[in-house]
């Protein structure tokens, strides 16, 4: 399953090399698809690589290869090297936004039971995640591509990244971050955080996003990530 923003970036690249053999540049994916800055664009081009739709060529700048397309709106896969059922996007001038895609099929939209896995430290470092608990159903436009968990947020450190106590973390599981993710880190194997995650020279600097709070500076054979924050669940 694609979310919509990830079909409409694969569907822009795939008319981009139909129209000129060339792929878009990362502005003009960015300009298409409405996003305020171009790292949303790498994070939806990693998603679309993992899921096998998309291939970046080694020692060619900017150079994608569309390997398969979609049967339906966030499905399918190519038969014979053609993608069946793919409608081609329509740009709306040059650069103009991609029209939305037709609505999915009434299986796609229904919600995905995601394992809550314990509880994680937005503040004081409690245990490590914990083994599943219960599930949460999440509507499947809050997820990325890949597997995911959730974890009950306990403390403030993350207020002003707009995670609150009590909240739901929707983590997608990874063992790689870029400078600036929300991640879900392991320190020492002991002890599981939620912090922005940076690196400083040849250290980790795990950011809490409240100033009542210290930067934690690790090496990083002390800090092991175990996924990044997609979205979050709150009930008033």
């Amino acid at each position: 399953m694609l979310t919509r923003k990830q079909f409409e970036l694969l569907r822009f690249i795939h008319e981009r090399l139909k129209e000129s053999g060339v792929p878009p540049s990362f502005d003009e994916m960015k300009d298409a698809l409405d996003l305020r800055s171009k790292s949303g664009i790498h994070r939806l081009i990693t998603a679309l690589e993992e899921r096998g739709f998309i291939r970046r060529l080694p020692n060619r700048a900017r150079a994608i290869e569309v390997i398969k397309l979609p049967e339906s709106v966030g499905h399918g896969v190519m038969a014979g090297g053609r993608a069946r059922g793919f409608t081609p996007s329509v740009i709306e001038g040059n650069l103009g936004r991609v029209r939305p895609p037709a609505p999915q099929e009434e299986d796609s939209a229904r919600p995905v039971a995601v394992p809550v896995m314990g509880r994680i430290a937005a503040g004081t470092p409690i245990e490590a995640i914990q083994t599943k608990s219960s599930v949460v159903n999440v509507p499947p436009e809050l997820l990325s591509a890949g597997d995911h968990f959730a974890l009950e947020v306990r403390g403030d450190s993350m207020i002003e990244a707009g995670i609150l106590d009590g909240d739901i973390a929707l983590i997608r599981r990874s063992e790689n971050a870029e400078t600036g993710d929300i991640v879900v880190a392991l320190v020492d194997e002991e002890e599981a955080t939620l912090k922005r995650f940076r690196r400083r020279g040849a250290s980790i600097a795990l950011e809490p996003a409240n100033a009542s709070y210290e930067v934690r500076i690790l090496p990083p054979n002390r800090v092991r990530i175990q996924g990044r924050l997609v979205g979050l669940m709150r009930r008033y």
